[in-house]
């Protein structure tokens, strides 16, 4: 089963109609928004009319849609007030996102910031809980390990799962990063090993729980902690391990999703390495 090939699509000047058109030019087949400020508190706002016609003319296209969460969240961080606003953003983060139409909201998995790994996964249950309270059961919640840096709480698929049993929500899910493994220490283009990382995530979170892939390259070496995209073919995990994540029978048929600066042609490459993938050509 192929996997639709997309891009984070840049929405200032408009949900509609920049959203739209880039889309549009970027010739996407899913695609990721922010919907809010990324890097503030502020929780997003919509338009109810523009939220709407977003949601109406991304399903006449078929589009799965993706919210990306403000990256400040922290819903492990050792601060109280800092995991409620992060609570509270990511509960009008989901109501918005069901308002377009959109199929999950992705949130970085945060850092314990002490240190203390043991005591910050005992905080995200409540957390978890807190968010998901009375939240739209058509929009899923997608933890994005990180590339390992800043006593991340989740990086390699080891410690995704770790987490996600933490969270004890089976509805939760994961959005993973090609970037952030590689950088995290993953060797994507040994596929036996990918393949037996995925499958130990499986038997340890349960079967599913992957829903979204960001597929970047990376300008730095693996195990490097560095969290710097490159465009597809240019970086230093290069086509061999983006091609063996698009091969993956356990992640077959998940959006795939560039973020990189050089959308249009990296989505356009990205699709070839679907194709090879699925003709087993190289």
């Amino acid at each position: 089963m192929g996997h639709p090939v997309g891009a984070h699509v840049p929405v200032a000047g408009g949900l509609v109609r920049r959203g739209i058109a880039n889309a549009i030019e970027f010739e996407v087949e899913a695609l990721q928004v922010f919907i809010g400020s990324p890097r503030g508190w502020a929780p997003p706002r919509l338009d109810r009319a523009v939220a709407d016609d977003f949601r109406e003319q991304c399903a006449a296209r078929g589009w799965p849609v993706y919210v990306h969460a403000a990256y400040l969240l922290n819903l492990a961080s050792p601060v109280a007030e800092t995991v409620q606003r992060s609570v509270e953003n990511l509960r009008v983060a989901m109501a918005s996102a069901e308002r377009i139409g959109a199929a999950g909201v992705v949130v970085h998995a945060g850092s314990s910031i002490d240190g203390d790994r043991p005591a910050a996964l005992k905080r995200l249950a409540p957390a978890f809980r807190a968010v998901l309270d009375d939240a739209p059961s058509s929009v899923r919640l997608l933890v994005e390990p990180t590339a390992g840096g800043a006593n991340s709480m989740a990086s390699t698929l080891v410690s995704a799962g770790e987490y996600l049993q933490a969270v004890g929500i089976a509805e939760v899910g994961l959005c993973l990063d090609t970037c952030h493994m590689h950088a995290a220490g993953e060797d994507l283009a040994d596929r036996d090993a990918f393949e037996a990382s995925l499958a130990a995530l499986s038997a340890a979170a349960g079967p599913g729980r992957v829903g979204l892939v960001h597929f970047n390259d990376s300008k730095d070496p693996r195990d490097s902690r560095r969290d710097r995209h490159e465009a597809l073919g240019e970086g230093l995990l290069g086509d061999d391990g983006l091609r063996a994540v698009a091969a993956s029978p356990a992640l077959a048929g998940i959006p795939l999703i560039v973020e990189t600066a050089t959308q249009a042609r990296d989505v356009a490459h990205a699709k070839r390495l679907v194709r090879e993938a699925a003709s087993g050509t190289s």
